[in-house]
């Protein structure tokens, strides 16, 4: 008799507390998804300018631009006092000139192209950050079917 009691009174708080862990459970996947979302997606999206500010930063776009018709290292060649040092010291500086100008632009041919991947990648994470919390279930039941 005595335990039969127990075991009715304990099966009733195993019970109460189940249901509280189911609802602790609900909100805890509520507020993930709400989260997810929320503001998770929205620092997802928020991240792009960092990024671009770094890859610009890392190749001094902005210098670069400022720069791009200036002599390569700063090499420059005083003109003389005779005409045919003058147009020595010309030719050198408009030979260095342009090889500034090649390779300044060079690099920010490159600094184009990695502002591209890094948009492309941040559209992909932007998608795929949406996708994820479906695809994880679908995966699950895929692996379980197959």
């Amino acid at each position: 008799m005595r335990y039969r009691l127990w075991l009715q009174l304990a099966n009733r708080r195993l019970f109460k507390q189940r249901g509280t862990s189911v609802t602790i459970m609900a909100m805890l996947i509520l507020s993930f998804f709400s989260w997810w979302y929320g503001a998770g997606w929205w620092s997802v999206i928020d991240s792009f300018k960092p990024r671009v500010t770094g890859v610009q930063e890392s190749f001094s776009v902005g210098q670069l631009l400022r720069t791009l018709f200036a002599p390569w290292r700063r090499i420059i060649t005083y003109p003389g006092s005779d005409l045919g040092q003058r147009f020595r010291a010309w030719g050198d500086n408009v030979f260095s000139r342009a090889i500034g100008f090649v390779v300044r632009l060079f690099v920010l041919l490159i600094a184009l192209v990695a502002l591209v991947l890094v948009a492309a990648l941040t559209a992909i994470e932007v998608v795929v950050w949406l996708l994820l919390p479906i695809a994880i279930p679908g995966c699950i039941v895929a692996g379980l079917v197959i």
